[in-house]
């Protein structure tokens, strides 16, 4: 059992006679996390460099993912548990169509992360997680929309996101979670079918279903396409970006330590915050003494993205096909498919034999089912399949905050949320490490919480 210590010495800080200084801060990982993170700090006037192991911001799980920006729609993985899910979790490995799959064999850290996800779905717990999601969520939104607007940022966008229900089952499995918007005050409309194509005139006029859930607050965009310009954005800002630089360790020793591949010295900063994803959990094994261990594991995910075939046969926003967990999204001049989770197998994140055909195959068939000639999916030079690992914690809450080692900061495991989560974390973690109180309440969202008894 790994005992934390959140009173930090005054070498985690830099003070001034009480007055807050800036400081030279490192940032591992440049997809969306780490990218807004870097923004926010440079915003405060930190030093900032960004290392980053791909050869471009925005390889991995920011690379191709569905869009969608939905705090009404967003909840903690738990929500499946609750479904009975995990029970059948045998049951799909036999269902070509399955929303969670798992590959075999499983490791050890996957058995033991399943096992605390359906700990995680207990109705206490689930709600408890909802409500900090969803309020992180809102808040962040709210913060890209702001940073967009004054930076005059185009990267796709588009209002609304419409939550299709094929049979009165699905209606009734979604029932828990409108009662919590309800609660929490997100607008929704309940619609019949004629409703939905009206806001979707596109959908399949062949297509039965039971009706959809509309949240008009929700929006999608091009999460790489934002990274993109958000980064250039940091540039200016005098942030620095060191891509195709593996961080090997991290460590705390008078300063915050990296340890960077083929190179003979460590770099010492200020503060050091954790952005990278999947590979965050091997790098805090190696903070000494604590070599932190916490329940973070890849959970794959697939797209789908091809060029609209015409316009009029096409979705106007985003829409979520409830049953297969599949989001249908329009991004400028195309329309991507997301979704599948797949626990376990290899680690070989976008890469032609990593790719598993099933997903796929569900992806095709969801658009074919409501959009079908929206995209040329046919024609290979105008279809990109993705595959790519998210980086999940059971309970749901990413972890932002104190890591428990002076100087080095955690803002990771947002999971397939990310997107969503990432401007207002960022900011909330900028806050912490100034002293300043987040205008957001992340402190449900702390390491601390996978070590109490």
């Amino acid at each position: 059992m790994v005992k934390l210590d959140f009173q930090f010495h005054d070498n985690g800080w830099l003070h001034c006679n009480n007055i807050y200084s800036f400081m030279k801060i490192a940032i591992v990982g440049a997809g969306v996390i780490g990218v807004t993170t870097a923004y926010e700090l440079a915003a405060d006037g930190h030093e900032v460099t960004v290392f980053e192991r791909r050869r471009a911001a925005a390889e991995e799980a920011s690379f191709a993912n569905a869009g969608v920006i939905a705090p009404g729609y967003l909840a903690p993985w738990a929500l499946l548990g609750m479904r009975g899910l995990p029970v059948k979790l045998l049951k799909h490995l036999f269902d070509r169509h399955a929303p969670v799959k798992l590959k075999l064999p499983l490791s050890a850290t996957e058995l033991n992360w399943i096992w605390r996800w359906y700990r995680a779905s207990k109705l206490d717990t689930y709600l408890v997680n909802h409500a900090a999601m969803q309020n992180l969520a809102s808040y962040s939104r709210d913060r890209l929309r702001s940073i967009s607007t004054e930076l005059e940022l185009d990267y796709e966008r588009s209002d609304g996101l419409t939550v299709l229900l094929r049979t009165a089952k699905d209606a009734k499995l979604i029932m828990p979670s409108l009662e919590v918007l309800s609660t929490m005050g997100i607008p929704f409309t309940k619609m019949t079918p004629e409703q939905t194509r009206q806001i979707e005139p596109a959908l399949n006029p062949d297509r039965k279903f039971f009706g959809a859930v509309h949240l008009p607050t929700d929006e999608v965009g091009n999460c790489r396409e934002f990274v993109m310009l958000l980064k250039r954005e940091a540039q200016k800002m005098g942030v620095t970006f060191e891509f195709n630089s593996t961080v090997a360790g991290v460590d705390y020793n008078n300063s915050a330590t990296l340890f960077i591949a083929n190179e003979t010295l460590p770099r010492s900063f200020d503060a050091v915050v954790l952005c990278a994803g999947a590979a965050s959990a091997r790098l805090l094994k190696s903070i000494k003494p604590f070599k932190l261990s916490i329940p973070l594991i890849p959970v794959y995910g697939y797209s789908v993205s091809a060029v609209v075939r015409e316009n009029l046969n096409a979705p106007n926003s985003a829409l979520i096909d409830e049953r297969y967990q599949v989001a249908i999204t329009r991004l400028g001049n195309r329309v991507r498919v997301a979704g599948g989770a797949e626990i376990g197998g290899p680690a070989m994140e976008g890469t032609t034999d990593s790719k598993r055909s099933n997903a796929f195959d569900t992806l095709y068939k969801v658009l074919q089912d409501w959009f079908p000639g929206a995209a040329h999916t046919t024609q290979t030079s105008s279809v990109q399949e993705w595959r790519g690992a998210r980086p999940m914690l059971p309970d749901g809450p990413p972890i932002i905050g104190p890591s428990g080692t002076p100087g080095i900061w955690l803002n990771l495991g947002h999971g397939s949320s990310g997107w969503a989560l990432s401007c207002g974390s960022a900011r909330a973690v900028a806050d912490l490490i100034a002293q300043r109180q987040p205008e957001v309440d992340v402190s449900h969202m702390n390491v601390e919480r996978f070590f109490k008894k």
